[in-house]
């Protein structure tokens, strides 16, 4: 176990504060966290979010087992994950996404079937979120983990750039497209586990733009959205899937087109993509990139509308 996270109140990261000083933690700066601190191979950061402490590097079952929760958290977690979340030992898919805010690349949705059994394994082989894991030898070591582990229940939709962008302009909004590729995942998976009676995903608009792109095979299950889905190893386990899926296509196309497709949008990415209108053509961004971004009416205005203000998703 290399990392651990949970929710603090106010009163318990004060107490880590003073138990992290007391047993001679160096304390550092970090962005987005109320403190940071270090000792020997261990971190543990209190991220102003939450608050939540996430805790990485040697020697975290240890630290968490006779020094957090005992002394701050005031219950056992570890290894109790059927008693404080038993709802994720259900069946029950996990569906997520990779390459939403990514200019290159494509959009790839995974889903992923676990019961009582696969959730047990797939918590020792260390399956987190796909966020918080930043090496993608990791991700693919984890994906194989996964496959092995769930077998048939797994499910991914490649949405490539130009379909993407042939999508995007029909339904003219990314939630709606989120919902029409997350619904098709739910319907491939359910085909193979018609059974399953719920789908959990992190909240991106409301349930109903899932339920409506529905068709016959998902009329029956429940759509479950919420926010830090990912908390829920199937999710988990659907956003390491996808992240593989969406890392893989990356490194392909560079290398088909002998540059770096570098990640998120940047002004490294929009260098990248200025050399590569210049080299190939705008319309080679149609095929590699989410024209929809303002980085495409940046590096090619006369092709590339500027994209409209965005809307606001209210409940």
């Amino acid at each position: 176990m290399n990392s651990f996270s949970a929710v603090l109140n106010s009163e318990q990261a004060e107490r880590l504060r003073l138990l992290l000083e007391e047993q001679g933690f160096v304390f550092g700066v970090r962005p987005y966290t109320i403190f940071f601190a270090q000792k020997e191979k261990l971190s543990v950061a209190v991220y102003e979010k939450g608050p939540k402490v996430l805790l990485q590097g040697r020697g975290v079952e240890d630290f968490l087992k006779f020094q957090l929760e005992p002394k701050v958290l005031g219950e056992a977690r570890l290894g109790y994950e059927e008693v404080h979340t038993p709802e994720m030992f259900e069946p029950h898919l996990g569906v997520d996404e990779s390459g939403k805010g990514d200019f290159f690349g494509p959009l790839v949705i995974a889903g992923v079937y676990v019961e009582r059994e696969t959730v047990r394994r797939l918590l020792q082989a260390g399956v987190q979120d796909s966020k918080r894991i930043g090496s993608d030898a990791r991700i693919r070591e984890l994906a194989k983990q996964i496959r092995q582990t769930v077998r048939d229940g797994i499910d991914v939709v490649t949405i490539g750039p130009a379909r993407y962008n042939e999508l995007y302009r029909k339904f003219a909004n990314l939630n709606s497209l989120l919902g029409w590729g997350h619904a098709r995942v739910i319907e491939n998976l359910l085909a193979r586990k018609p059974d399953c009676s719920r789908s959990l995903s992190d909240k991106f608009a409301d349930t109903r733009v899932i339920q409506d792109a529905l068709m016959k095979h998902g009329r029956h299950i429940q759509i479950e959205q919420r926010p830090r889905a990912e908390s829920d190893i199937a999710v988990a386990a659907a956003s390491i899937i996808a992240r593989e899926a969406f890392i893989n296509w990356l490194d392909r196309k560079g290398k088909e087109l002998g540059l770096r497709l570098g990640r998120g949008v940047s002004s490294e990415i929009k260098a990248t993509a200025s050399a590569i209108v210049e080299k190939h053509g705008p319309e080679m961004l149609s095929n590699i990139a989410k024209t929809h971004f303002r980085t495409a009416h940046e590096v090619a205005p006369e092709t590339f509308q500027a994209p409209p203000p965005k809307q606001v998703w209210r409940r």
